[in-house]
């Protein structure tokens, strides 16, 4: 299982101003920001981030200016392909190296949605141990039953992220994973497309019938 909290979209107003930087076409926007700090994307400052954002990666750079902040909760085997997507993003972690013995196993550590009635069994059987490695660990400090439990552990277990990208970094991501057989990335480009203005300046392709 994959979730998403406290998403924060950032800079669109930014962004936006600097698209029009090139072609001094400032007097053209009609996005504001009201009396109460809060910006409005006009239409046509909408229209115009969706010509740039079709055009090409060239074109598009404003979107790299649209920041996305968000805490993602997730198994390791996930990380590992998400991890694939180094360039633009940042990531601070729970760790795993600090903080692994510090709370007792529990089988809601881990994303079971897809483990067979045999995986279940597998996985208690390995938290028993792992429990026992940890309590004896906490006892007496022996490093050896902390290399047993980060060794042993399963790429199931879910790590807490909280996550900086852009929303090139998000377009990329999504054409690349929306058809993946692993559910967890249907979950994350499902959350891409409720972003604002997703459908614009994110989902080009489908817009634009490619």
């Amino acid at each position: 299982m994959l979730t998403l909290k406290n998403t924060s979209v950032m800079n669109i107003d930014g962004a936006i101003r600097g698209a029009r930087n090139p072609m001094n076409s400032w007097h053209k926007s009609d996005s504001y920001t009201d009396s109460k700090g809060i910006f409005h994307l006009g239409a046509a400052d909408l229209d115009f981030g969706h010509r740039l954002a079709v055009a090409g990666s060239d074109h598009r750079k404003f979107l790299r200016q649209v920041f996305v902040s968000v805490d993602i909760t997730a198994p390791i085997y996930w990380w590992k392909e998400f991890d694939t997507y180094k360039v633009g993003t940042v990531a601070n972690s729970t760790s795993t190296m600090h903080k692994i013995h510090s709370k007792e196993f529990s089988a809601d550590d881990f994303s079971t949605d897809h483990l067979t009635d045999e995986g279940m069994d597998a996985l208690k059987a390995l938290l028993e141990f792992l429990e026992k490695r940890r309590a004896y660990f906490n006892e007496t400090k022996d490093k050896s039953a902390w290399y047993d439990i980060i060794t042993l552990l399963p790429s199931s277990y879910e790590q807490t992220r909280t996550v900086t990208m852009n929303y090139e970094n998000l377009i990329n991501i999504y054409y690349a994973r929306k058809d993946h057989k692993l559910g967890e990335w249907h979950i994350f480009c499902d959350w891409i497309k409720t972003l604002p203005h997703a459908n614009e300046w994110i989902l080009i392709r489908e817009k634009n019938g490619q």
